[in-house]
């Protein structure tokens, strides 16, 4: 992996788990909480999101011989979830895969948002670990390997940061500068999925090419 592809994996891992747009989640669950708890759960929502996205990077694959799902066949069910979270995006509303208005509710009165809903499934949700599956195969080797887990660091870093600075940002941005950010963030996920989609199909189904 040179520096493109660690460029372009650590886009994608950061359009997926989109942390600016979980900034309304993170403001609404820890409304009543103190400026020390507030820290807190940024921080365990971070690192929820970094243990997540590394044990699917370094399991992932292993879970999926054990269940005897073949990477194609992965691909294509990982890139139409991927997509269909993208459409969301694109149409600037939250994805159902993601969270639920149950959840969004229920997680005001969680003690530990910082794991759930926020790192899971709000960030570190399943299109996100697909994406990571998928990104881990194209790195069959240790070094390839770490390299993505870099990624992984990096996006868990941005994402901390996005949510410490959380009250900040409320107040410099409005509603329109996240939905745009949103909407591109989903055009890029689109892409992704298509080319998912697209490369697992074309070796389940040969005729194609």
């Amino acid at each position: 992996m040179d520096w493109y592809g660690i460029i372009k994996t650590t886009i994608g891992i950061l359009a997926i788990v989109n942390p600016l747009g979980a900034v309304g989640t993170f403001l609404s669950a820890t409304e009543n909480q103190p400026a020390s708890t507030r820290r807190k759960t940024a921080d365990t929502a971070a690192i929820t999101v970094t243990v997540t996205l590394l044990v699917a990077a370094w399991v992932g694959e292993t879970i999926l011989h054990f269940f005897g799902i073949s990477i194609p066949a992965f691909r294509v069910g990982g890139g139409i979830l991927v997509l269909s979270m993208a459409i969301s995006m694109l149409h600037a509303r939250p994805s159902p895969a993601k969270q639920v208005p149950e959840e969004a509710a229920d997680a005001v009165e969680r003690q530990a948002v910082g794991v759930v809903p926020l790192g899971i499934p709000l960030m570190s949700g399943p299109g996100a670990i697909a994406l990571v599956i998928v990104e881990s195969h194209r790195a069959p080797t240790v070094p390839e390997r770490l390299l993505v887990s870099l990624c992984i660091v990096l996006v868990a870093v941005v994402s901390w940061t996005i949510l410490r600075l959380a009250g900040l940002l409320a107040r410099r941005l409005t509603r329109t500068h996240i939905n745009i950010s949103t909407r591109l963030m989903g055009l890029i996920l689109a892409a992704i999925a298509v080319e998912f989609i697209a490369s697992g199909a074309l070796v389940l189904f040969p005729g194609l090419r």
